[in-house]
């Protein structure tokens, strides 16, 4: 699971959508702003639901994600948090396909069974890919393996390290990871960098050193013995951010999504509604929210449990 979370994470070859998790018809996916023009303009002046109906749910900073507000302003490093069908990620591939494209592999550093399913995951993505590890016993033949050490500057190099649009760090140790991080960011100001943590405490510390993206072990076993326990569907996005579904609270029942101030009052965002004619995705502020539906809602931990304090749990 750590492999395949990690995999999906990988977004910085191209300015296109990669979808990372689905309710029903809604899809999540996650989009690299850098080259294209929509760097250094505010989500107000780039009107992107005027060209493609397409709900921008956030933005991630350096492993810090905002909810997308209409100042919100686009640097070389944001990434785009998308809500829509797949025919509305289409349309937005259709606009952006053209820039910020790579063909370089992806970096992976560790070799062990995080790592090696890492390279699974990126290979049914369609992703070539290196991986370096130090241990000779985990070398496979191939073109894909560098044998070496990951804080070794020429091995880095021997990988692509320095043309590659993301790496991965995949290792058990996160002293390591920590170092690693910090090693790649120096290189490498516009990479990517996933990382894994093995505890979570160590979350805030791998984000400073300059992980665009980090999950932890315990947030991954937790959301998923969750969602069996409760039956429910939570779709953990990255560490701190959930997107979850739930009935519409009595306190919301007949209100507009703009009248009910979701969104100010916890900082989640409505993005679809699944009612019994269907799913309606990115629905229109005006748009009333009917007893005995269901909400899709987005939001931090901070937000999610905002929200479940005032509307479900009061």
């Amino acid at each position: 699971m750590m492999g395949h979370l990690l995999a999906r994470r990988v977004i910085g070859r191209d300015a296109k959508t990669h979808v990372i998790g689905r309710f029903d018809n809604l899809l999540i996916a996650e989009a690299s702003a850098a080259g294209t023009p929509l760097i250094g303009r505010t989500l107000r002046e780039i009107r992107l639901r005027d060209h493609v109906n397409i709900h921008v749910a956030g933005v991630w900073e350096r492993g810090r994600f905002d909810t997308a507000s209409s100042q919100t302003q686009i640097t070389p490093s944001t990434i785009l948090v998308l809500a829509g069908t797949r025919s509305q990620l289409d349309e937005y591939d259709g606009l952006f396909c053209i820039y910020h494209a790579s063909e370089e592999p992806v970096v992976i550093l560790g070799g062990g069974r995080v790592g090696s399913a890492t390279a699974r995951g990126l290979a049914r993505q369609g992703f070539d890919y290196r991986i370096v590890e130090n241990a000779a016993n985990r070398i496979a033949d191939g073109p894909e393996y560098i044998l070496g050490d990951a804080a070794d500057l020429e091995t880095l190099k021997q990988a692509g390290i320095m043309t590659s649009p993301a790496v991965v760090i995949t290792t058990h140790d996160d002293d390591v990871n920590v170092y690693l991080t910090l090693y790649c960011r120096r290189l490498r100001s516009d990479i990517q960098i996933i990382s894994r943590a093995t505890l979570e405490r160590n979350v805030d510390t791998l984000h400073r050193a300059g992980a665009d993206f980090v999950i932890s072990e315990s947030s991954m076993g937790a959301n998923v013995i969750f969602n069996l326990l409760r039956r429910s569907d939570v779709l953990l996005l990255a560490e701190g951010l959930d997107v979850f579904k739930v009935p519409v609270p009595a306190l919301l029942a007949g209100k507009t999504i703009s009248d009910s101030a979701v969104r100010r009052e916890t900082g989640c965002t409505v993005i679809a509604i699944d009612a019994t004619d269907g799913v309606q995705v990115n629905p229109h502020p005006g748009t009333t929210l009917p007893p005995g539906a269901e909400i899709i809602v987005i939001g931090s931990a901070e937000s999610e449990n905002r929200f479940l304090d005032r509307y479900v749990n009061h």
